[in-house]
């Protein structure tokens, strides 16, 4: 059966659009494909969020420092794709980060994602030195955007690696943007920026629709 979920327009002044529902593959497709997405603690209710404005990476804008650069080019980390994504998955939900108690990333969102693997619809990209894994990504891919949800790092540069090889792919695939959902300053040092969400929906819905209507 089809979800159906308000208009994202109808989100409220801090992006909150809906409460409850299920995490089921084809509720999250449907979401994400609208502009929407997951974002809750582990004792509250499923929330859907679609923000204004929206935090997006245009592959093309990506800031790659000359320190990034020259890490990249040491040859001493290994960058895979899909290769340890439970792994990277749980990493974002563990590592510690300043100034944030607890992880949104909660089992039942860790199961959905994973779920989401298995179909061929979430991906992560991993950084790795010596064997261990230091670095990496996950989120969806639908159509031409890849919508991001966490990163972590256990080096420095670690999860700029992984951004900066997202980022290769996306201009190799000719993606539309990469979701990053809020602002971050981090975000914001990298290249992202914030655009109007009608803006955002008007990139996202065709990108990510089949020939025949559909969400990929």
């Amino acid at each position: 059966m089809s979800v159906c979920f308000p208009d994202p327009e109808s989100a409220d002044a801090r992006g909150l659009l809906a409460v409850g529902g299920d995490l089921e593959p084809e509720t999250l497709v449907e979401a994400y494909s609208h502009g929407i997405f997951p974002w809750f603690g582990e004792h509250d209710p499923i929330l859907w969020w679609s923000p204004d404005p929206r935090m997006v990476l245009f592959p093309h804008e990506f800031h790659c420092s000359r320190r990034l650069a020259r890490r990249l080019r040491q040859g001493r980390y290994r960058i895979t794709l899909d290769h340890a994504f439970e792994e990277v998955i749980h990493a974002c939900a563990t590592h510690p980060r300043p100034g944030q108690q607890g992880t949104w990333i909660v089992p039942s969102m860790r199961r959905a994602y994973v779920r989401l693997h298995e179909r061929g619809i979430a991906h992560s990209v991993e950084v790795w030195e010596k064997g261990r894994l230091v670095g990496g990504l996950y989120g969806l891919l639908l159509g031409k955007v890849f919508f991001a949800e966490s990163m972590f790092s256990r080096v420095t540069d670690g999860s700029k690696m992984a951004l900066a090889e997202l980022c290769r792919l996306a201009m190799a695939d000719a993606w539309a943007l990469i979701d990053c959902q809020f602002y971050t300053r981090h975000l914001a040092s990298l290249g992202a920026r914030e655009i109007p969400r009608a803006r955002f929906l008007s990139i996202v819905r065709p990108a990510t629709k089949k020939p025949g209507g559909d969400p990929v």
